[in-house]
């Protein structure tokens, strides 16, 4: 786990590093981070990065998987996100100052070894995001996703199925599917204070 001042330095990271990117299209160099990396930016993490305008998904990509330090991974989620997302047009300098950045910090994911009528039972909603994967075709939804739209435990394998392009019974017809755990921060505003979002003890 994040402590709040390595939640609020990740973000702030994510949103230097989508500044350095739109206006110069490079890194932040260590001498303009006005904060210091802990030792845990150096380990390997999954991390998504969510950015929002007016209440709006604007982008939303990032590593599934510890595949890269976190340093790494936020800095190329944030970029992504900004300027990679197929679902959206390239993120431009002057919407900066409307648009909110969130990072998740995720656990590795662990496949749920249970019969597919069991799965819904073992899902806790606002705790648990999910993957699920059949062939090709995989899908992720991030554990803020469901209690943001009212989903409960079907609807949610259900809509992480459409995400994967699968049909959504997918995962009661032998898709495989996997739940992992995230740490949310994010922006109050644009620019704002940094505060960490739980959902699970809603």
């Amino acid at each position: 786990m994040l402590t709040e001042t390595e939640g609020r330095n990740a973000v702030k990271l994510a949103r230097k590093t989508i500044e350095a990117f739109l206006s110069e299209e490079r890194f932040p160099d260590p001498e303009e981070l006005d904060f210091e990396l802990s030792q845990v930016f150096g380990e390997k993490r999954g991390v998504f990065v969510t950015l929002t305008e007016n209440g709006l998904l604007r982008g939303c990509i990032g590593h599934p998987f510890p595949d890269s330090t976190l340093e790494e991974a936020i800095m190329d989620s944030a970029i992504s996100a900004a300027v990679n997302d197929p679902r959206f047009p390239s993120v431009e300098e002057d919407e900066l100052k409307d648009i909110i950045v969130e990072v998740t910090i995720l656990t590795p994911p662990e496949k749920i070894n249970a019969s597919p009528k069991e799965l819904p039972k073992l899902i806790e909603i606002g705790r648990h995001g999910l993957i699920v994967k059949q062939g090709y075709c995989q899908g992720l939804l991030l554990p803020q996703v469901a209690p943001e739209n009212n989903m409960d435990s079907i609807d949610f394998l259900s809509n992480t199925c459409l995400k994967a392009g699968l049909a959504p019974d997918a995962w009661l017809k032998g898709a495989e599917v996997s739940c992992f755990e995230g740490q949310i921060f994010k922006e109050k505003e644009p620019y704002g204070e940094v505060f960490e979002e739980k959902f699970s003890d809603q």
